[in-house]
């Protein structure tokens, strides 16, 4: 099981934040078409990612509570298949399907997205990721404040929720 110590914040420019980074010469991975689809379950989260980059099945668990929180992660990375989504679909019912496109980068073990969410807007997230559980959460802590305030984020910018949380309360207004 990974662990991440992570942060979403809403922003009015993601633009200049994403240029403030590339100052820092982070890796590049590219930009990400993601459909992101939730299924019900019992506990935590379940989600299918299909992208052009990213292939994943992940279970997640994280408290919903707005700046930098621990997320424990189980990651299946798979080749496409339209067979485990239906096996998903079929046995679990699909909860809610999150379309967005993200700009992926990484400067060590951090994981910066610069995304676009349908039906809710721009945001940037920054993921400190141990693979290995065997870093310190405190450095983890440590390096969200550090991105944090590079991209001079405020306590109004963070966002509790998972983009599925957002997009099923929308639903329901």
């Amino acid at each position: 099981m990974a662990v991440n110590f992570e942060f979403k914040a809403k922003v009015n420019d993601p633009d200049v934040l994403e240029e403030r980074l590339k100052k820092l010469n982070p890796i590049f991975k590219g930009e990400d078409h993601q459909v992101d689809t939730y299924f019900n379950v019992q506990s935590g989260r379940l989600k299918l990612r299909e992208g052009n980059i990213e292939n994943a099945l992940i279970h997640y668990e994280r408290k919903n509570e707005a700046g930098a929180k621990q997320s424990d992660i189980i990651l299946y990375e798979h080749n496409p298949s339209k067979a485990l989504k239906d096996i998903l679909t079929k046995t679990l019912g699909i909860k809610v399907v999150v379309d967005k496109t993200r700009r992926i980068y990484f400067i060590e073990n951090v994981k910066f997205h610069f995304d676009t969410v349908q039906g809710l807007g721009r945001f940037i997230e920054v993921e400190a990721i141990d693979r290995t559980a065997k870093m310190d959460v405190e450095v983890l802590k440590e390096q969200c404040s550090m991105y944090a305030n590079l991209f001079d984020l405020q306590p109004d910018n963070y966002i509790a929720n998972s983009y599925s949380d957002m997009l099923l309360a929308a639903q329901i207004s």
